[in-house]
């Protein structure tokens, strides 16, 4: 289960892993270091199995350090790195035993991060949710398979369990899986929202770069279409400006997320909801264990003999 900024939950990471899969959250879902180091050993009293934080590591994020440090002392089984240099967590997670996977959208920067001693690649595709590569998912898993000579971990295109056979064999270890989760009994976001997977579909999926600065998918709510999902002739002015590009991002996150968050939690008309295509296979709000019992007998009703790959502890 992919973490999913200001969805993710500790009742949606242990249902997964009580139902046979591992799984991820945002350290930014949480607002203060107690509550982040709370949600690790809520989850770590409940199971031995193990889970990851997703953490940003770009100077948008300016919680960042405190975030690794609470990381590093708890012993999560494994980072997720996205959105800028992940070099020093790398080094710091390894001399815990922490394994460290890496966003990443395209070959040149698959291959720093290995360079740099990365565990595996995440490939975000052009068919992800939230912030999402150019690239779709065949193309970009047999690049990288051909190119790199660690575990691939496909993001975006699987919302079935035969896509997840197909990602295995165009050469995929495994598959962070986001949308198809959005809708599920454990989120703690508005029944608005899990509606609005349920009843839009693929088509209804835009991008926008207004929320954060990077291309992010949104569904193309009456409300998206009115702001536009275009970033204004000052937003891209500021954000192209080096002396002012790292405060203007820093800026243009927090708004963006702020209203986000406004909309995930609330019932409101200002409707920016991310999610990605896979929302044309959601029909119904269910628990977490349903949703991952569907998948897996699709899983093993596909014919493909593919190989595994588990995270160790």
């Amino acid at each position: 289960m992919a973490p999913m900024f200001l969805i993710s939950n500790t009742k949606m990471i242990k249902a997964a892993l009580d139902n046979g899969i591992t799984a991820a959250f945002p350290a930014l879902n949480y607002r203060t270091d107690k509550e982040l180091r709370a949600a690790i050993q809520d989850i770590k009293s409940h199971t031995d199995k193990p889970f990851g934080v997703n953490l940003i590591v770009n100077k948008s994020n300016p919680k960042y350090l405190g975030q690794l440090e609470t990381l590093l002392e708890l012993g999560v089984a494994f980072i997720i790195t996205s959105l800028g240099n992940p070099k020093e967590v790398i080094e710091k997670a390894h001399e815990k035993g922490i394994k460290v996977f890496c966003d990443v959208v395209d070959l040149k920067y698959a291959q720093k991060v290995e360079a740099l001693g990365a565990d595996a690649l995440i490939a975000v595709s052009s068919e992800a949710g939230g912030h999402v590569g150019k690239i779709i998912p065949k193309d970009l898993i047999t690049l990288l398979k051909e190119n790199c000579n660690i575990p691939i971990i496909s993001a975006g295109g699987v919302a079935l369990g035969s896509d997840l056979r197909q990602a295995l064999e165009w050469g995929a270890a495994g598959a962070s899986v986001g949308t198809i989760f959005i809708a599920c009994d454990e989120a703690d976001i508005s029944q608005e929202y899990k509606q609005a997977v349920v009843d839009y579909g693929a088509s209804d999926i835009v991008l926008t770069t207004k929320m954060s600065g990077s291309p992010l998918t949104v569904i193309n709510t009456p409300y998206v279409q009115g702001i536009g999902t275009e970033a204004t002739f000052w937003e891209r002015l500021m954000n192209n400006n080096k002396s002012l590009k790292k405060y203007v991002k820093m800026l243009i996150a927090f708004r963006g997320m702020k209203q986000v968050e406004k909309a995930a939690k609330e019932a409101t008309y200002k409707t920016v909801w991310c999610a990605g295509p896979a929302i044309e296979h959601v029909t119904s709000i269910k628990p977490i264990a349903q949703i991952i019992q569907k998948f897996t007998k699709e899983f093993d009703e596909s014919k493909i003999q593919s190989p595994t790959f588990k995270i160790e502890n």
